[in-house]
């Protein structure tokens, strides 16, 4: 459990609004003219392309205010044990392809913007100290629960492997074919963590085995599961969600 800080946590449970926010495309089509959209973006919306660039443009907007107002100090907040959602439900479960066995000799490959770009194999991650948290895990699907998680900060592992903090974005890799990317600032808050275990036990493949990433300043989606290799760079890197048009700081 981590401790408390001394700021105000941030409070979750307005979710709804959360996700209305972050629903800012279907919100644009439905309440904007095609005039208000133009004004504001300055895009030609005589066309389809017109439209999704304009939106294109709000979402990116959307993104640097939240990355301005993202304090990293100000940590998400924590629970007791007996908050803990039973049983957990665990988002993003296609049986055909999600939920694959860690594949044979896993290793988590560095790279990028990293002084030691040594891969790092699962009993060396299990050495370093790690932390626990109980935090709300909130999908962009429209739920939300609490649950426990415990692994390594992850601003102790990139400092470990010699990162440059100066540097931009941190970009994660699944072996599932996901991706997904956060902000540095976001990357060394405290309570962004490379998790090893769900619930005390080791991570089964559903909940992301063996190492994924618990960011619960963020929705779910950009805690990405699976992961096998890490990327700190300055060239904006995207992810599979993000895409696709959803916002990329996505914080909450």
């Amino acid at each position: 459990m981590t401790g408390a800080s001394p700021r105000p946590a941030v409070r979750l449970g307005d979710i709804s609004a959360d996700l209305a926010r972050l629903r800012r495309r279907g919100f644009l089509r439905r309440a904007l003219s095609l005039g208000g959209l133009s004004l504001l973006t300055g895009c030609d919306l005589s066309t389809h392309s017109g439209v999704d660039a304009a939106l294109e443009a709000m979402l990116r907007f959307d993104d640097r205010v939240q990355a301005a107002l993202f304090d990293s100090q100000r940590m998400a907040e924590t629970y007791p044990a007996s908050a803990i959602t039973h049983p957990f439900r665990f988002n993003a479960y296609y049986a055909e392809w999600q939920v694959r066995p860690t594949p044979d000799h896993w290793q988590l490959s560095v790279g990028g913007l990293v002084r030691d770009k040594s891969p790092w194999p699962l009993p060396a991650l299990m050495a370093l100290p790690q932390q626990s948290q109980i935090t709300r895990h909130i999908c962009i699907e429209g739920w939300s629960q609490i649950g426990q998680w415990r692994g390594i900060p992850l601003h102790r592992f990139l400092r470990r492997i010699g990162a440059d903090l100066s540097a931009r974005y941190v970009a994660f890799r699944c072996f599932d074919g996901y991706s997904t990317s956060i902000d540095m600032a976001s990357a060394l808050q405290s309570q962004t963590i490379l998790a090893l275990d769900f619930e005390t036990r080791p991570l089964t493949p559903q909940w992301g085995a063996p190492l994924r990433l618990r960011i619960p300043t963020k929705l779910g989606f950009k805690s990405a599961k699976n992961l096998e290799a890490i990327e700190v760079t300055n060239k904006y890197p995207g992810g599979y969600w993000e895409n696709q048009g959803y916002d990329w700081f996505a914080g909450v």
